[in-house]
């Protein structure tokens, strides 16, 4: 019989998404693994190639994870072997991790993935295992907030508790300026206020095997100026000389065990500062966008999920590489606020030999919005070369030959948020 490996959530109806989880299930195929998806019905009709590329499809969500939990041990109970849960989104990173222990199948703790992704808790549990972190407090009101505001180095963040892609995320150098950092929370019933961090931000990829994390790269970044922190480019592997590459893979590797993970890929935030590195947000996942695509250019032959699958499922391992040998660099498209009379040049960058992916989300007679947050970009280029630093390059030039034709007045058509 073959042994299940049970997808919770599929994928996001994003190209990326649908790419990561097309991946993970042809991976599982290659190895004899029969492959179950579960995600609400209007997921799986909004991602119809991942449903055909699975043995089964269940239209089963997964925001209430102790109801899917229940019902992956009805199908058990009723004679089916699910061998192992695995999940690639984020908000399904819970109910995969409360499936896995109903059922009693490799997976990291769901108090381990609760606490993770709880951005104070997660943040509490590595400041008191001597990682240094910025203060940080959860609040439910504005007085919550200016209570730490009088006690904090400044500037400061104000941010979502539970949130992706710098949503509702601002940079506050004064009181004053609060109401308006509030107005941004897509919630304010609870919300997070913390220290900035000044430093160079990077992003560490990896997975488990065999309990130990293995970093595959380090991503360098580029966000928005301040007030806000949309991330605009990724470079990977990060130029980084060698004592501070080391530094930064040992202090990821130490929080993730530390934190009590060890199964599944990894994406965590870091800050290297003056004094030393310091620790952001942890994922249990993959980056987002197409950093999976980046990985799998810089380090020719890897498969990111096979070995993923191996290690739940106890599977013989093949050794495969482990570090980049090239670069890949990524660029969103970042035109100003107002209305899109044309686009030149984006045929010449889609022709590129150089593009590994490029994808354009807005078009004449859309309304740009400010950048502020992910969901406000308009378009991405992803691109390969010899090192990061020319793909890097060849990526801020590929972006800068898109003009986009803006009108001199705004008259909303169809307003995209980029």
């Amino acid at each position: 019989m073959k042994p299940t490996l049970m997808l919770v959530g599929g994928a996001r109806a994003r190209a990326f998404s649908v790419d990561q989880a097309e991946s993970v299930l042809a991976q599982a195929a290659a190895r004899g693994v029969r492959t179950l998806v579960t995600a609400g019905a209007p997921v799986l009709a909004a991602t119809p190639t991942i449903v055909a590329a699975a043995d089964e499809a269940a239209a089963v969500g997964f925001s209430a994870p102790e109801e899917i939990a229940a019902w992956a041990r009805r199908r058990v109970a009723a004679g089916e072997n699910i061998h192992a849960v695995f999940a690639l989104l984020e908000m399904a990173q819970v109910a995969a991790a409360e499936t896995a222990a109903a059922l009693g199948v490799a997976g990291n703790p769901p108090a381990v993935i609760r606490r993770t992704r709880t951005k104070d808790a997660c943040r509490a549990a590595l400041a008191a295992a001597g990682f240094p972190q910025p203060a940080v407090r959860l609040c439910t009101n504005a007085e919550d907030a200016k209570a730490f505001l009088r006690q904090a180095s400044w500037p400061c963040v104000v941010k979502p508790r539970d949130a992706m892609g710098s949503t509702g995320v601002s940079l506050i150098s004064a009181a004053a300026d609060l109401p308006a950092a509030l107005a941004l929370l897509p919630e304010r019933d609870e919300f997070l206020i913390e220290e900035f961090v000044a430093g160079t931000e990077f992003s560490v990829e990896g997975f488990f095997q065999d309990g130990r994390p293995v970093v595959l790269a380090i991503t360098a970044k580029e966000t928005v100026p301040p007030p806000f922190f949309a991330e605009i480019a990724h470079t990977l592997p990060a130029d980084l000389p060698e004592q501070r590459r080391r530094e930064i893979e040992s202090t990821v590797s130490a929080a993730l065990l530390t934190l009590g993970l060890h199964f599944g890929a990894f994406h965590v935030e870091v800050w290297l500062t003056s004094t030393g590195v310091v620790l952001g947000e942890v994922h249990s996942r993959f980056g987002g966008v197409w950093i999976h695509k980046m990985l799998e250019y810089a380090i020719p032959g890897i498969e990111l999920f096979g070995p993923i699958i191996d290690d739940l499922l106890d599977l013989p391992r093949t050794p495969g590489p482990t570090g980049p040998t090239r670069g890949a660099a990524l660029r969103h498209l970042t035109p100003p606020p107002g209305r899109i009379l044309t686009i030149e040049g984006w045929d010449e960058v889609c022709a590129h030999p150089a593009v590994l992916h490029a994808e354009l989300s807005a078009g004449p007679g859309d309304v740009i919005s400010p950048l502020r947050c992910a969901g406000d970009r308009v378009g991405l280029i992803v691109v390969g070369a010899e090192t990061g630093t020319r793909a890097r390059e060849l990526a801020a030039d590929l972006a800068r030959s898109v003009r986009f034709v803006m009108a001199d007045s705004v008259v909303p058509e169809r307003s995209v948020r980029r």
